[in-house]
């Protein structure tokens, strides 16, 4: 006898949230998310239709299998993940789930999702975050990303907030923490930011400028030959 799942039909697409690194294209062109689990080496855009990563030719998410997206209907269950050391640079994402999918006791397994908010958490040395900076790992094409302060950003590939919206599309929303959110738009500065977001472009900026500065006041003290000069 074959077994049938219950049907469920809702009148809005159910959300959930779950963690993902934020990554940026090679070219700086786009912006996405690669997973943390089986579904890690295959980044996703912020409206994706999911597949079976083992390469069966099923739809996902298949009964039998363990393929589809992956979330959990608690805020706060995804947000234990960031503890552990391996996640503590992801992001948390709230995503609706869209098509066909599978409900389970903690979440759901489903065949399309739309990422509707992130939430970026502080930089590694506490303060709270003003960019997505090079993580120093990726996969092919993508550099993964991760929470960076403006002192801490330097010289690293870094994109705003407020940018990492705005290249990622679909009306993604980037929120720093309990700050306001980042809405994405056509321009590098979207209209309609607060002091907050400003004050955290202004001070990204300040420190690229404060590190290029460094290193021309260290080639300048280059003499000719490379020493340095008396």
């Amino acid at each position: 006898m074959r077994l049938r799942l219950p049907e469920e039909r809702p009148t809005e697409p159910p959300t959930g949230y779950k963690i993902a690194h934020p990554v940026l294209s090679q070219d700086g062109t786009r912006a996405g998310f690669t997973g943390v689990s089986l579904g890690g080496p295959l980044p996703y855009g912020v409206l994706a239709d999911a597949s079976c990563v083992y390469g069966l030719r099923h739809k996902a998410p298949h009964r039998r299998c363990g393929c589809g997206f992956h979330c959990v209907h608690d805020r706060a269950a995804a947000e234990g993940l960031l503890c552990t050391a391996e996640h503590r640079a992801a992001v948390l994402l709230e995503v609706l789930v869209l098509g066909r999918y599978i409900r389970f006791e903690r979440g759901f397994r489903y065949a399309r999702q739309w990422v509707r908010t992130v939430t970026v958490g502080p930089c590694a040395c506490g303060t709270v975050a003003a960019a997505l900076a090079d993580a120093g790992w990726g996969r092919p094409g993508w550099r993964a990303l991760a929470p960076s302060c403006a002192g801490c950003v330097r010289g690293r590939t870094s994109v705003s907030l407020a940018a990492f919206a705005r290249l990622a599309g679909e009306g993604l929303r980037v929120v720093a923490g309990s700050s306001a959110a980042l809405p994405s738009a056509d321009r590098a500065v979207p209209e309609g930011l607060g002091v907050p977001e400003l004050v955290a472009e202004a001070a990204l900026l300040q420190a690229r400028l404060d590190w290029f500065q460094t290193q021309l006041g260290r080639l300048g003290e280059r003499g000719p030959g490379g020493g340095r000069q008396g």
